[in-house]
């Protein structure tokens, strides 16, 4: 069906070119967007109604395995939360709720993401496995969109876009993580628990990729890359729209405002997603409050595009900045949605008994024009300095770990497969690499040393490893490395590539190995866009300088 509705809106798009509109069109790709998407929205039903299936009527006699509670913020920059004494706004914007599970748990305080960018990032969560052992190395895009990336002049720099590649590519529900891969959903149902995905999915929107053939006996949410979190223009909701940025013009055109539960028809969420998302969650805790589950809440919170419920937005008026007080209020509602799901499980006498997970699938993005959201760290979601996948990760699970702990060896998005499957005591894959291990030994303080000698990230020809204390990064747009002592530098401002070539050399061997034993790519990078290291976009407040360090991000 899926794919039906993208040959009609191929089919309104050739109409427009036969009707000599073919030169506006390929000047315009927002407005063929808006087109696609048009047609694409017309089966988006009313609000609904959403029944959960419902567990025993009574708790089983005896021990039960634990519950697993595995949030995840959507780019959450590493100071948009007041845990460090940081925050959005100087602080304007508490977050307790998000705080309390480091609090009450293990603050992982090296975590890193799985990748700079959702998608791949969220691939190594559900699988352990570093996204690009199954080719799952971009985020799955539409061709107009990485055209209209690749063609975009971003301050004095311009994106590149590979039409040789075209070939190669693939439609984009097909863009997705292969049946073959063992998710933590399918490795919880062998285990007896009833397995829910809420929110964001962008694994693939084939059948065979969806969340229902991919472990989980109920999901809520949408298969997109993105969601908005309520109807353009929407009483009661204020936003912000950023005019200089490409990929905000083009959500503002392309995205909905659905969910579909369980793969059935899509239709309008009765108020705010992200209120939505964390209400529907709790009552789902009610309804499997006695047996195990694993939920994976995948909020699409604070991703662009930008709106904020009036309340949220009247509850910072110390915030004078329009942009940053939307962005801002979109924290407020995600922390207390967070809050109510934490309160729910005491509420229904499930905290002792759960392993609440929290993280954020990569950093901030530079395209929101915010300058500190993931201070102290330079760079950006997009980019593989620790602004764009050193996130805040946490977990709690009282009376099994110990409470207000900071672990400062490094961990990572791949560890919560192997975690997930030590608590309910599930046998690991052994025909496969696995990349992850299991965190609660060490959090626990039962099992010594570093859980992970490297760390390894790709998207084309930008590579990063981490090696104990030494941090590689290898770019071909521009020609570069960047060699780092975390220990002595965690804020990457000393570049040793020149002045240690041996270190250099070593690393470069080491990250070799490793990447070469990494898939394909399933399909092609078609453009790559410069990401200043240092400040945001925003051409009139940020200019880009001649002196700028900058990647080229693939996609």
């Amino acid at each position: 069906m899926k794919l039906l509705k993208w040959g009609a809106a191929a089919l309104a798009v050739l109409l427009v070119v036969a009707g000599g509109g073919v030169l506006f069109l390929k000047q315009n790709p927002v407005t063929m967007m808006r087109i696609i998407a048009s047609i694409q929205q017309r089966d988006i039903g009313p609000a609904r109604d959403v029944v959960w299936q419902q567990g025993p009527e009574t708790a089983p006699a005896g021990k039960r395995p634990p519950n697993i509670v595995l949030i995840l913020a959507d780019d959450l920059g590493y100071n948009d939360i007041t845990l460090n004494g940081g925050g959005v706004a100087g602080g304007a914007v508490p977050t307790p709720n998000i705080n309390s599970i480091a609090a009450d748990g293990v603050d992982l305080v090296n975590g890193y993401a799985g990748n700079a960018t959702c998608a791949p990032s969220r691939a190594a969560i559900m699988t352990g496995r570093y996204a690009t052992r199954f080719g799952f190395e971009f985020t799955p895009t539409h061709p107009v969109f990485e055209k209209m990336i690749g063609e975009t002049i971003y301050g004095g720099r311009k994106g590149i876009y590979f039409s040789e590649r075209e070939a190669e590519n693939i439609p984009v529900a097909q863009m997705g993580m292969p049946h073959s891969e063992i998710t933590i959903g399918k490795l919880l149902q062998k285990q007896g628990y009833h397995t829910m995905m809420f929110g964001k999915w962008h694994l693939g929107e084939l059948p065979e990729m969806q969340p229902q053939q991919q472990g989980f006996d109920e999901s809520l949410g949408f298969l997109l890359g993105g969601q908005m979190y309520a109807p353009d223009g929407a009483p009661g909701i204020q936003q912000a729209k950023q005019a200089w940025d490409p990929i905000d013009k083009f959500l503002w055109a392309a995205l909905p405002f659905a969910v579909s539960k369980d793969g059935g028809p899509r239709f309008h969420p009765p108020e705010y997603m992200t209120d939505y998302l964390g209400k529907q969650a709790v009552e789902a805790i009610k309804a499997n409050r006695n047996r195990p589950f694993f939920m994976y809440l995948a909020f699409n919170a604070p991703h662009t595009p930008l709106q904020a419920t009036q309340e949220d937005y009247d509850a910072l008026p110390m915030i004078k900045d329009h942009e940053l007080r939307v962005y801002a209020a979109m924290i407020r509602a995600l922390d207390r949605n967070v809050g109510r799901v934490l309160q729910a499980l005491k509420d229904q006498g499930l905290d002792d008994n759960t392993l609440v997970i929290f993280t954020s699938d990569n950093g901030g993005a530079h395209y929101i024009g915010l300058p500190e959201i993931n201070k102290p760290y330079r760079g950006w979601k997009a980019t593989f300095f620790e602004g764009g996948i050193h996130v805040p990760y946490f977990m709690k699970w009282p009376g099994v770990l110990p409470k207000g702990v900071k672990y400062a060896e490094p961990v990572a998005h791949v560890d919560m497969f192997a975690t997930a499957a030590g608590v309910a005591g599930a046998a690991m894959p052994t025909d496969r690499v696995i990349d992850g291990v299991n965190l609660i030994p060490f959090m626990e303080g039962k099992q010594a040393g570093r859980p992970h000698q490297t760390l390894f990230w790709r998207s084309g020809d930008y590579k990063t490893l981490l090696d104990g204390d030494w941090k590689l990064q290898v770019s071909e747009r521009p020609k570069k490395n960047w060699l780092f002592n975390l220990k002595d530098d965690p804020l990457e401002h000393k570049n040793l590539a020149d002045s240690d070539p041996d270190k250099l050399k070593e690393l470069m061997g080491v990250l070799a190995g490793i990447d070469a034993e990494q898939h394909k790519p399933l399909w092609p990078a078609l453009a790559e866009a410069p990401v200043a290291i240092d400040h945001p976009e925003n051409p009139d407040r940020f200019p880009d300088k001649p002196d700028d360090e900058y990647i080229y991000w693939a996609n």
